[in-house]
């Protein structure tokens, strides 16, 4: 019986980003492997539920699980390596807010099957066939996962212990998570691992943001010649670096894009999207309506670009009775 610690990662409503970011380690994960003992890691090796299953309740000592809960299936594992892990760490945007897959929540379940098995244009079903989570073909039956009413973050499941932010979390802040876990003196329960102050502090364009912004229009990146060393917001285009927590190395910015939220606000930020929509519509030059309304105009999408990545924790999150389910309301 192996004497290193069990650590555990798995995936819900995921692109798979998340697992990249931990083969990212590159040569740094050999570490990692000599001082843990992997139980579940449905990327990279062949574990069953039913290994999970058999472990003794709290015998995992961290599990970092990526992904939304948008499934049933989902709900499931979150809640059986809840009760196998002393630490469940919500690891990466779409665990910690929802993500990009919480932006369905714009809209009910039945609109989502809808569209995509009847009504969108490359779609050919004229019999309206859908996936069922139960049915019977030549003598056996098929099980699927079905979906449920929302998408939710994962401590809107079950209770969580820590969180890694990112889309995905950089190489740096999960090495640093795994070894602060396995230290012996983990961080304060419910602790964000990541540093605690907005991007724009550690911007490497935060000399050329003017105290005082004046917005007279907003742009898109692919609709002007960007300046590479002019802060974003100068130059007339959306970035949530103001509302959204640092620690990710600056790596949209370096690359000549703004940030797009997805590290999650700091301690002080109730609600992200909130916070940047009030910082840019206080900036905004113009006064008459029609004027104000132009402006505007120049974000054609304000949820995607505002709540990109936390529509699920938003304050303005549909009312969840419409769900007909319960949810648990995160923590405050």
């Amino acid at each position: 019986m192996s004497a290193k610690p069990k650590v555990a990662f798995y995936w819900c409503a995921s692109c798979g980003g998340c697992e990249e970011a931990v083969v990212d380690l590159a040569e740094e994960i050999v570490g990692v492997v000599e001082a843990v003992e992997f139980v579940l890691w449905p990327c990279a090796m062949d574990f069953k539920r039913a290994d999970v299953e058999a472990l003794p309740d709290g015998s995992i000592a961290a599990t970092f699980l990526n992904g939304a809960i948008r499934s049933n299936e989902q709900e499931e594992m979150a809640h059986l390596l809840r009760r196998k892990s002393q630490y469940l760490v919500a690891y990466g945007a779409c665990a910690h807010l929802g993500g990009i897959p919480a932006l369905a929540n714009q809209f009910t379940r039945e609109e989502l099957l809808r569209y995509v098995y009847e009504e969108s244009p490359t779609t050919s079903n004229d019999a309206a066939v859908r996936p069922r989570p139960d049915c019977g073909v030549n003598g056996h039956r098929i099980t699927l996962p079905e979906l449920k009413q929302m998408v939710r973050s994962l401590d809107q499941v079950v209770p969580v212990d820590y969180y890694v932010p990112g889309c995905p979390p950089t190489p740096r802040l999960t090495k640093a998570a795994v070894a602060a876990l396995l230290s012996g003196s983990p961080p304060p329960a419910g602790s964000v691992l990541a540093p605690d102050l907005a991007l724009c502090e550690q911007c490497p364009r935060k000399s050329t943001k003017p105290v005082d912004l004046k917005f007279m229009e907003f742009k898109r990146p692919h609709q002007l010649r960007l300046d590479p060393e002019t802060c974003f917001l100068a130059q007339g285009v959306v970035c949530l670096g103001p509302a959204t927590r640092g620690g990710c190395e600056s790596a949209c910015i370096s690359g000549g894009m703004p940030c797009s939220g997805c590290f999650g606000p700091t301690s002080r930020v109730r609600d992200q999207g909130a916070k940047i929509l009030s910082c840019l519509s206080a900036n905004v030059e113009a006064r008459e309506p029609g004027e104000i309304e132009a402006v505007l105009a120049g974000i054609p999408d304000p949820v995607g670009t505002f709540y990109r990545y936390g529509l699920a924790r938003s304050i303005l999150r549909r009312d969840v009775s419409l769900a007909a389910e319960p949810v648990t309301p995160r923590a405050s």
